[in-house]
């Protein structure tokens, strides 16, 4: 007996490739969603671990902020304090200038010459005084130029001819202004010369010395 197959096997076998097609799609599509699913897992668990890094440094980076201001107002206060302490230095050696200026006049005034006001105003000193002749003046600067220790860089302000008249004799004198530069302890090399000075032999310092 022949057996004829009627149904229409091509079709058939389409169906079948049409499904396998499909099913084959549909698990490429799976396996895709899946990667990109671990992927994205994994991009969100990286994320999350950087987020806290960048707190963490965040936060370490205020805590160096807060330090580093610490540290600038520490070094601000240290500052002050030492200017303190170089001024409270320098007013302790500074007290005992005025002695070794007077005693630095005398020192270098020569015979006939008289102070009548000595002023002081920082670091100059103001000088006024009668001579009895010019050469007495130039003497005196020559003197404090050259060989004194505590006054420096004399300048002359002014010298003019004055007289005085006792009964029938008159003398003929000299005012003049000299201005010269102290000279601090802390510019001296030697150290010794803040002990106490000794008083010296010479002309006396006339009139009113007043210090401003």
């Amino acid at each position: 007996m022949i057996l004829i197959n009627l149904l229409p096997h091509r079709e058939e076998r389409r169906k079948r490739r049409k499904a396998a097609y499909f099913i084959g799609l549909g698990a490429a599509a799976g396996v895709g969603l899946a990667v990109v699913g671990i992927w994205y897992l994994v991009l969100q668990q990286m994320t999350s671990s950087q987020q806290e890094r960048n707190a963490f440094l965040n936060a370490e980076i205020k805590k160096l902020e807060v330090q580093i201001k610490d540290i600038a107002t520490l070094k601000a206060e240290i500052e002050s304090l030492k200017a303190r302490q170089k001024a409270v230095e320098d007013l302790q050696i500074d007290r005992n200038v005025p002695v070794y200026v007077l005693n630095e006049l005398v020192k270098q005034t020569p015979e006939g010459v008289y102070f009548t006001s000595i002023k002081q105003d920082g670091q100059t000193l103001s000088v006024n005084g009668i001579a009895q002749t010019n050469e007495r003046v130039s003497e005196f600067l020559r003197n404090t130029a050259n060989t004194s220790e505590w006054l420096v860089k004399p300048e002359l302000l002014e010298i003019k001819a004055s007289s005085t008249a006792s009964g029938k004799d008159q003398k003929r004198l000299f005012d003049f202004g000299v201005k010269l530069t102290i000279k601090r302890p802390q510019d001296k090399a030697a150290t010794e010369l803040l002990a106490p000075a000794k008083p010296a032999s010479g002309p006396m310092v006339a009139a009113s010395a007043s210090k401003a």
